[in-house]
Formats: C-alpha cells, sequence, structure tokens
C-alpha cells in the first residue's frame, strides 16, 4: 500500500473516531442528536454575512411595507411557538417571481413574492414561514453544511480543534458562486424535510392555524409545476407523495379537530386584504424571469440529475414514515 493511500485511509479511521466527540448534541425541536460543526453564534454570523447577497441576488426587498410587515408579524408569532423563540428571527419578503422560500443559519427566514401569490389564505403562508422555522430550529444548516464539509475534506480540521475559516463556510453555503446559495440549499435530504414538516405544522396550530394549510400549499406547487418544470421552492423542498402523506398521518393524529369548522383559522379574507390586493397594485417583480427551474437549469445548478435528487433521502426517509 503507498503512502497516499495509507494517510488516506488513517484519515477515515480519524474522522470516525472524533465525529462523535466533537459538536455533538440533542436538539430540543427534534429530539435527535447532530453532528453541529458550528457553533450558534457562528451560524448567526455566517446569516448576517449571507443575507445582503442573497437579498441582491433576488431583486431586493418587496417594495410595500405594509405587506412585509405582515409576513414579518406572523413569522414572529410562529417563531415565539417554538423552541429558540429567544433568538434574533428575521423575516424577508424578496421582490422575485421565482416561486421560493429558504432560511439561512441563524434564524433568517426568506419568502419570495412568486410563492405568496400563489396562495390565497394564512394558514399557507403560515405552512411556508413555519416549515423555514423548522429548518432553524433543526438546525438542518448547520448540520448539512458540516456534511458538506466532511465531503470536501475540511471537516478533519474541526476534529483536531483547528478552524474552518468564514471564507471556506461561505463557499460551502454557496455565497459568491453564479447560483449563490442554492448550491448549498439543494442539498436538504428528505428526512430534512419531513423534520420540518412535522415542525412547521407544530408551530402553525399553536398559533391558531389550520395545518392542512401545509397540504395545500405542496398541493399548489405541484400543480404549478405543471408535472415538467419544478418551482424553485420543489427543487430544495420535494413535495413529494411521500411527504404529503407523511402530512396526513400527522395531522390526522395529532391535530383530529383539524376538520372543525371554526377550530382552526385559514384566514381568507384578513390574507387578501393584507397581502393579495397590495401585491395586485404592485409594478412586476424586479427578479426571475421565469417561475419555473427546466430540469436542465436544475442539473446544471445541483451537478445530479432531477429524478437522483427526488430520490436523496429517500431510504432514510422511509424509515422515520414508518
Amino acid at each position: 500500500m503507498n503512502l497516499l493511500k495509507w494517510l488516506s485511509r488513517l484519515s477515515l479511521v480519524l474522522l470516525f473516531v472524533l465525529l462523535p466527540l466533537v459538536g455533538c448534541s440533542t436538539n430540543e425541536a427534534t429530539g435527535r442528536s447532530q453532528f453541529l460543526p458550528m457553533s450558534w453564534e457562528e451560524e448567526v454570523k455566517i446569516g448576517n454575512e449571507a443575507a445582503p447577497e442573497f437579498i441582491d441576488q433576488s431583486g431586493g426587498e418587496l417594495p410595500d411595507q405594509g405587506v412585509v410587515n405582515y409576513v414579518r408579524d406572523l413569522g414572529a408569532r410562529l417563531a415565539a411557538q417554538s423552541e429558540m423563540p429567544e433568538i434574533q428571527w428575521e423575516f424577508f419578503v424578496l421582490d422575485s417571481q421565482v416561486i421560493n422560500a429558504f432560511a439561512l443559519p441563524g434564524g433568517k427566514v426568506f419568502m419570495s413574492r412568486g410563492l405568496i401569490e400563489k396562495m390565497d389564505n394564512e394558514a399557507q403562508l403560515a405552512g411556508v414561514l413555519g416549515h423555514e422555522i423548522g429548518h432553524v430550529t433543526a438546525r438542518h444548516g448547520n448540520e448539512r453544511m458540516g456534511k458538506a464539509l466532511l465531503a470536501q475534506g475540511l471537516i478533519l480540521a474541526v476534529g483536531i480543534g483547528g478552524a474552518v475559516s468564514d471564507n471556506e463556510w461561505m463557499q460551502v453555503l454557496g455565497v459568491g458562486t453564479a447560483a449563490g446559495g442554492q448550491l448549498f440549499l439543494l442539498k436538504y435530504s428528505r428526512s430534512n424535510e419531513l423534520e420540518a414538516d412535522a415542525l412547521g405544522v407544530r408551530y402553525m396550530a399553536k398559533v391558531g392555524y389550520n395545518p392542512v394549510g401545509q397540504i395545500q400549499v405542496m398541493e399548489i406547487l405541484r400543480e404549478a409545476s405543471g408535472g415538467s418544470s419544478p418551482p424553485e421552492w420543489l427543487s430544495t423542498h420535494p413535495a413529494s407523495d411521500t411527504r404529503i402523506s407523511k402530512l396526513e398521518e400527522i395531522i390526522t393524529k395529532n391535530y383530529p379537530r383539524y376538520k372543525d369548522e371554526g377550530y382552526y383559522n385559514m384566514g381568507f379574507d384578513s390574507f387578501t386584504k393584507n397581502v393579495l390586493t397590495p401585491l395586485s397594485k404592485l409594478p412586476p417583480a424586479k427578479h426571475g424571469a421565469s417561475a419555473f427551474l427546466s430540469p436542465a437549469e436544475f442539473e446544471k445548478l445541483a451537478g445530479i440529475s432531477w429524478q437522483d435528487a427526488m430520490h436523496v433521502g429517500c431510504d432514510q426517509c422511509a424509515k422515520q414514515a414508518n
């Protein structure tokens, strides 16, 4: 065996010995143990540094403060019901027609105008915001970045007490690339999405919104895709039949009064008055020539085929569903 191969194998042995000893903790929101290479303070710092570029790449913030305040208020009420009510949550509405929503590490949540315009009630908006809040409380960003570092061979520096530079964190996040953070955001597994779905339902139900709003969003986006060109939010958050079935199972079991008239709020009238009507009076969105990514665009962006992306984490997802 040559020296290079021997060192590679030694590195792998060290990795699996050191990994359980570094950064592992039990997440309060999910109840499972995670390897988290970043501290919470580092997550906040990375989110603060990345947010301006994401906003700039997505047409800037929506030029209607009333709608922005409305989304921020709903987001704050949902976050107050999460396992991390004390952190500095921030909610942004992007002036983009691209159908998208995402969260950065540290508590920054982004919604696109294009996604909001597909909705017709507050419960749907609460479902998406709750889902993204769930990604933050589950610390999926930190967890996924750790896996990305592992793939890049950088994780050993963390394991032996070294430090990953801010520039290296930002490269993992995708900042500075032509596609921005999508290179990172596309990497959530289906198991991550199931966790965020369940947490989102938990938070929206606590605030009084009907959890079926989350299922309605999945159905809206699936219909919008037309069966061929998936909305960007479906690229990062695949709305598979498995996810919808799991949501139906969770809601039926844990929120059996979702069918009782008046028990939960849907918020049709207030959503129309405070969101849809003001949006209809604005000029076209500054960003997004198309609301959809073509399969070719997706594959170029992600570096994997659409079919492969739809099956990422499928085995793990099936195990959790059972």
